[in-house]
C-alpha cells in the first residue's frame, strides 16, 4: 500500500485537453497510484481529439456551461458503476480573450458571466449534482491561482472569478459538513506552461517574469501541481478542508528579489 492510500479509490477528473493539461498530469499519476480514474471532457470533438491519449479509459462528455449537463453526467457516472466516487478534480476554466487585452473596466457582461459559469459556478453545480454519488469522506479539489491579491493586466476579469472559485470551495466545505465529511480544497498554482495559459494575451512575458521571482529561478512543472492535488485527494490530507494549498515555488514571497530589482532599476540605454 502506498503512502497516499489511493489504491482502489474512484476519481472523476474534469478538464483534460491534451497531454500538457494539469488534469492529465493528475489523472496519469492517480492511475500510477492504483486509483480508478474516469474522465469528463467538454465536447464530443474534444473526446475524439483525445482518442489516443485516453484510449481504453472511461470518458464522458459534459459541457458545464449548459444547465442540466452536470446532473445528466452524474446519472451516467452512477449508471456506469463508478459510484460512490472518492474524489473529483475540477480543472476547468474559460475566458474569452478573443478581442485581446482590455482594461478591467472594459469587461463585457457576457464575457464575465460566461467565465464565471464555466470557471467558478460549475464547482457549485458539480457538488450539487454529485452529492448523492460521493463517498462520505470524498475529496473535491479545484485548480485555482497562487495569489488573489495580484492584479495582472492580462489576466483581467479571471482574477475575480478565481476568487469566486476559491470562496465557493470554502462555502461548499461548510455546507457539506452538515451531513458528511466530504472535503473541498483548492490548489493555488503559480504560472504553468499549458495550452490554456497560452491563450492569455502576453502570457509568455508574464511567465518568464514570474520565473525570475521564484526562489529557485525556475517555474513550476505541471507535475508539481499534480502532486499537490493527489495529496488533497488522498486520506493523508483528511485534516484539510476549505483550504487553499499554494504551490508557487516561492513566487508570492519574493517581490523584492535583488536581481529583479537590479534589472528593473538599471538605466535604459
Amino acid at each position: 500500500m502506498s503512502f497516499l492510500g489511493l489504491e482502489g479509490r474512484t476519481i472523476l477528473v474534469f478538464g483534460v485537453a491534451n497531454k500538457r493539461s494539469v488534469a492529465w498530469a493528475v489523472a496519469r499519476t492517480l492511475e500510477e497510484e492504483g486509483a480508478r480514474v474516469a474522465y469528463s471532457v467538454r465536447s464530443e470533438e474534444r473526446r475524439k481529439s483525445l482518442d489516443s491519449l485516453l484510449s481504453g479509459r472511461q470518458v464522458f462528455v459534459c459541457d458545464v456551461e449548459r444547465e442540466g449537463e452536470l446532473e445528466r453526467l452524474a446519472s451516467q457516472v452512477a449508471s456506469a458503476g463508478l459510484a460512490p466516487l472518492h474524489g473529483i478534480v475540477h480543472s476547468i476554466a474559460f475566458a474569452n480573450y478573443s478581442e485581446g487585452l482590455k482594461p478591467f473596466h472594459a469587461t463585457k457582461r457576457r464575457d464575465f458571466l460566461q467565465a464565471a459559469v464555466v470557471s467558478a459556478f460549475s464547482l457549485v453545480e458539480m457538488a450539487r449534482a454529485f452529492a448523492p454519488h460521493l463517498a462520505r469522506d470524498a475529496s473535491v479539489v479545484a485548480i485555482g491561482i497562487s495569489s488573489l491579491l495580484v492584479t495582472p493586466d492580462n489576466y483581467g476579469y479571471m482574477g475575480p472569478i478565481k476568487a469566486a472559485l476559491e470562496s465557493s470551495a470554502r462555502f461548499l466545505a461548510k455546507s457539506f459538513s452538515a451531513t458528511c465529511e466530504v472535503r473541498f480544497n483548492v490548489v493555488g498554482s503559480g504560472p504553468l506552461k499549458t495550452s490554456a495559459s497560452a491563450g492569455i494575451p502576453g502570457y509568455l512575458e508574464s511567465y518568464l517574469f514570474a520565473e525570475k521571482l521564484t526562489f529557485r529561478k525556475r517555474n513550476l512543472d505541471t507535475q508539481e501541481v499534480a502532486n499537490a492535488v493527489l495529496f488533497l485527494l488522498s486520506p493523508r490530507s483528511s485534516g484539510m478542508n476549505g483550504s487553499t494549498l499554494v504551490v508557487d515555488a516561492g513566487l508570492g514571497s519574493n517581490m523584492f528579489d535583488k536581481d529583479v530589482i537590479r534589472l528593473s532599476m538599471r538605466p535604459e540605454r
